[in-house]
């Protein structure tokens, strides 16, 4: 009897080690830390890394992210977006856009007491709810204005979500938060200033597609220059050539001339005479007179040439 009292009372023993390990046990979570508040002595200097930790009863742990995590505020209740938290931001016109925003955040670990305190016990998310969050639409609605609702829309959103990132994230370091990557996600202008936009861009593409086609034409008529121009130079060269060669014949044919000239001696003058000469008596010497005519009276041919 006595054996059996005593297997139930170290059963309730160890079960009751284990309730006060279970109910010490705190667990870290990745990319956390912890904050450790001891009612006996106030906040703990030291934080607790991610893992199973051990911390007496007297001490609160509370989480903090060090990781970058996605944040939302949106009309769809997209990510931690649980309600319709989208908002209306200026222009420099003066008119409002409703905009959804997402962006990353973190704690900084060396900061992470100070947030601590600074927000009176606040975990890390209900510091996103009760400060990041309406901090970030306040914000960005003094920023906007900066710029206009086209760039805004279309052609300076990068720009507007660099200008958030910088902006904001000096601000909030202040507080030990980190903020990265702000973005307005969907930027949604009432209807009569979606048609505006829409025609103005409609206005700069036709305005692009006409510099375009002026540089074209530009293009063009340059080539279309320039390949006159080598035309041109081309059949300048090409009369030239036949100009030089006909020269060059004359020059050569007058040369020719002169020493032909220069050739002609008295003695080869009286020579061709008498060449010529010759071949005329010649010619004479074979010539025969031809009858013309019946028989009653004969009728000489005195030219031998007909």
């Amino acid at each position: 009897m006595k054996g059996k009292i005593g297997g139930i009372a170290t059963g309730i023993i160890i079960a009751l080690i284990l309730i006060i390990a279970a109910a010490c046990s705190e667990r870290i979570p990745a990319g956390y830390v912890g904050v450790v508040y001891n009612m006996n002595g106030g906040i703990e200097n030291e934080v607790l890394t991610q893992g199973w930790k051990f911390v007496s009863p007297t001490k609160k742990v509370t989480k903090f992210s060090i990781a970058l995590e996605p944040s939302y505020m949106t009309a769809d209740k997209q990510g931690d977006s649980s309600d319709d938290e989208s908002f209306e931001i200026p222009t420099k016109e003066g008119a409002s856009l409703e905009t959804d925003v997402a962006f990353s955040y973190s704690y900084k670990l060396e900061e992470v007491p100070n947030t601590f305190t600074r927000f009176h016990g606040q975990n890390g998310k209900e510091i996103l709810k009760s400060f990041i969050k309406p901090k970030m639409q306040a914000w960005i609605k003094e920023i906007t204005p900066e710029f206009t609702m086209m760039e805004i829309v279309a052609t300076k959103r990068g720009t507007v979500n660099a200008t958030l990132t910088e902006r904001l994230g000096e601000r909030f370091e202040a507080y030990g938060i980190v903020i990265d990557n702000i973005a307005l996600a969907d930027v949604r202008p009432d209807e009569d200033t979606a048609r505006a936009i829409t025609e103005k861009i409609q206005a700069q593409e036709a305005l692009e597609k006409a510099k375009v086609n002026a540089e074209k034409d530009k293009v063009e008529a340059n080539r279309d220059k320039e390949v006159a121009t080598i035309n041109a130079e081309k059949a300048r060269i090409e009369a030239q050539g036949k100009a030089d060669a006909k020269l060059i014949n004359a020059e050569a044919e007058a040369q020719s001339n002169k020493k032909i000239a220069e050739s002609l001696t008295p003695e080869l003058i009286e020579l061709k005479e008498v060449e010529a000469k010759y071949k005329q008596a010649a010619s004479l010497a074979n010539w025969r007179p031809s009858v013309i005519g019946g028989d009653s009276f004969p009728m000489l041919n005195l030219n031998p040439d007909k």
